[in-house]
């Protein structure tokens, strides 16, 4: 036997987690490198230490081809199939607690097990040989295209749409790129159902749908040793994280750590809108506690039963996990703040906007949609931007984070101040119109919608007085547009444009069905979450969704393919100017202002190109030098869910 140091062993094996290598032939091994059990501190073994390998297996690994490395990190696996274990140290003795370190091509029953590799029945004749897969699996050879009718004709069985949600997540568990095959290919039926609104109801009752991890749980008790943690993580080469603390949920409140659905939800996107690699993804939920009572007396809640920390602990804690992803992770890595409480989501934003790549997508990524909507419906009520009045009910993080891009947009049009832009949106919360009488009672995020006018309690008396063109419903509280308010706003306006936001579903303002009809079918309409066709009068209305889904994903790709290290509002000015850009005359037939999401790849690779092309021209971008045509660069970065062909 020989000895040499782990470092150098992992070096020279190339393996870091689960990756794919090529040995020049167009055809990838399977690698794994795994540790079957742990040390009494729990660490995966001393790092200074030493590795003892056969001399076999290192013989077999001197005979290996050279690998032609393209996604993955680099790895050099040869065709044998055991197993090769590994001591902790060459001086080891009898009382002492080692690590036993495995380093295999995945083969066989494992092979079947593993989600990134796994193609089911559709591993070739050759490879059923090659990998040890005879009798594993049944004789039939079934193509891809035929594996994601079956489960799509699977899916569509259930008539709930939490088992719909939890057959998605089982098939992602086992098969990824069948998963991620299935939803890009039919991302309008299955979008509902990986995200919003069935991914509510899904971190409502995650606590006992609960099977295995999908990300990483970062709570109080890991507090000083959050960079070990990170380094459970099987995936080093990572590029985006969503994360949350689980406070605001969507408009359901505080789910504490099931919040969790959502980075795995939103990160699914990320990979089947954007193209970004599955393996470049980490969803992360951040545990404090939680104030939810019912969770916290729920025998199946799977978080910390404990009030959520405040104040200073909760600042520490926050700090180390961004000091320590950015150690981990480098410069460019990409962290999306997503459902954190309206006095936490502003701070967070604008304490590390100036030393990370972050984008709270309930404020900037809600409003780079709902602005590209804006910019869209135009087209049917005419003039500028600047030439309509904005009324908002709901003032929170989505409400904020919209108008102050739509006054962004205007100054940029007008070349008006800010101040002066912002006297066209009002804004009503839960105590009335925000005026500037109010002003010394505000939080410092309303502040700047606090404008000159008598106090007003109710939202139909500030239609009413303020007759705005535009209606945006931001406010988490269903139902809130009502009859009277719909058909103030059409007496108003010919052409009202009405959007309720508030996901999910049964959160929305009004229903598609209710702005058509209560506006004599002149609304503009567009909502948060799906709503079907309605038949008005005879004519058939098709709602436009304002999903951050449209945005979030190309954001992140024109990100991360410049190498871009900070977030500047002029890129979310450019996202939701390609988006906008996207509405085809056809669309705008139909009555929509978002184009459909059939189109989402080429519409998110158009996002993207315009997102790197102004990192390019405010010097924020690092890859260089600057593709010639971004947006087949865009095109030729995303993931393709086709399988691939093994030795």
């Amino acid at each position: 036997m020989i000895s040499l140091n782990r470092t150098t062993f992992l070096t020279q094996m190339g393996v870091s987690g689960a990756c794919s290598t090529s040995s020049g032939t167009g055809r990838r091994h399977p690698v794994s490198l795994k540790v079957v059990s742990m040390d009494s501190s729990g660490r995966a073994g001393d790092r200074s230490g030493s590795v003892v390998v056969e001399n076999s297996t290192m013989n077999e690994i001197a005979k290996a081809p050279s690998p032609v490395v393209e996604v993955e990190p680099k790895s050099t696996a040869s065709s044998w199939a055991q197993d090769a274990y590994v001591d902790d140290s060459a001086a080891a003795t009898e009382e002492q607690i080692m690590t036993p370190w495995s380093v295999s091509v995945a083969s066989g029953y494992n092979l079947l097990r593993d989600p990134r590799h796994n193609k089911g029945l559709a591993f070739t004749e050759k490879e059923r040989d090659a990998h040890y897969l005879r009798g594993l699996l049944p004789p039939a050879v079934v193509a891809q295209n035929i594996q994601v009718k079956k489960m799509l004709h699977n899916i569509r069985q259930y008539q709930v749409p939490l088992q719909k949600y939890m057959a998605m997540m089982d098939l992602q568990e086992r098969n990824e790129k069948l998963f991620y095959n299935l939803l890009i290919n039919h991302v309008e039926e299955l979008l509902p159902v990986v995200y919003t609104p069935t991914v509510g109801e899904a971190c409502q009752k995650y606590g006992s749908i609960f099977r295995q991890p999908q990300g990483l749980y970062i709570s109080l008790k890991e507090k000083g040793r959050i960079l070990e943690v990170l380094r459970n993580w099987p995936e080093k080469n990572i590029q985006v994280i969503v994360v949350t603390d689980g406070e605001r949920i969507l408009g359901l409140g505080d789910l504490g750590c099931q919040g969790m659905g959502i980075p795995v939800g939103k990160l699914s996107l990320y990979t089947a809108l954007g193209g970004v690699f599955p393996s470049a993804c980490l969803p992360v939920t951040i545990d404090v506690g939680t104030n939810n009572e019912e969770l916290l007396n729920d025998e199946f809640y799977i978080g910390l039963r404990q009030k959520r920390a405040t104040g200073q602990e909760y600042a520490e804690l926050i700090d180390e996990f961004m000091t320590a992803v950015k150690q981990c992770y480098g410069e460019k890595l990409l962290i999306q703040f997503e459902d954190f409480a309206n006095h936490n989501a502003f701070d967070l934003l604008a304490k590390y906007g100036a030393t990370h790549l972050v984008f709270n997508d309930d404020i900037q990524g809600t409003a780079s949609v709902v602005l590209a909507g804006l910019i869209a419906a135009l087209k049917f009520v005419g003039g500028s931007l600047a030439d309509h009045r904005f009324l908002f009910l709901g003032a929170g993080e989505a409400g904020t984070g919209i108008a102050e891009l739509i006054a962004l947009e205007i100054s940029k049009q007008t070349n008006a101040p800010l101040e002066e832009t912002r006297k066209n949106i009002w804004l009503v919360d839960s105590k009335g119109l925000i005026v500037s009488s109010r002003k010394d009672t505000l939080q410092h995020f309303k502040k700047p919608w606090a404008h000159e006018h008598k106090p007003i309690s109710k939202l139909i008396d500030a239609v009413k007085e303020i007759k705005p063109t535009v209606l945006i419903g931001t406010s988490g509280v269903g139902r809130t547009f009502t009859k009277e308010v719909v058909e103030t706003m059409a007496s108003i306006n010919e052409k009202p444009i009405i959007l309720s936001l508030s996901n999910p579903t049964s959160q929305s303002e009004c229903t598609a069905e209710e702005a058509y009809k209560w506006s004599q079918g002149r609304a503009i309409f567009a909502s948060g979450s799906p709503f079907d066709p309605v038949n008005y009068k005879g004519k058939t209305f098709v709602p436009g969704q304002a999903n951050n889904a449209y945005i979030f994903p190309g954001l992140g790709l024109g990100l991360i393919m410049s190498g871009t290290i900070r977030v500047h509002d002029d890129m979310l000015l450019a996202a939701s100017e390609a988006l906008a850009s996207q509405v085809t005359q056809d669309d705008y037939n139909k009555g929509l202002i978002y184009p459909p999401f059939t189109n989402i790849r080429k519409i998110s690779a158009h996002i993207a190109a315009s997102v790197a092309a102004k990192a390019y021209e405010l010097g924020l971008a690092t890859r260089h030098p600057q593709p010639k045509d971004l947006v087949k660069y865009a095109e030729s970065c995303m993931y393709s869910p086709s399988y691939q062909n093994y030795r």
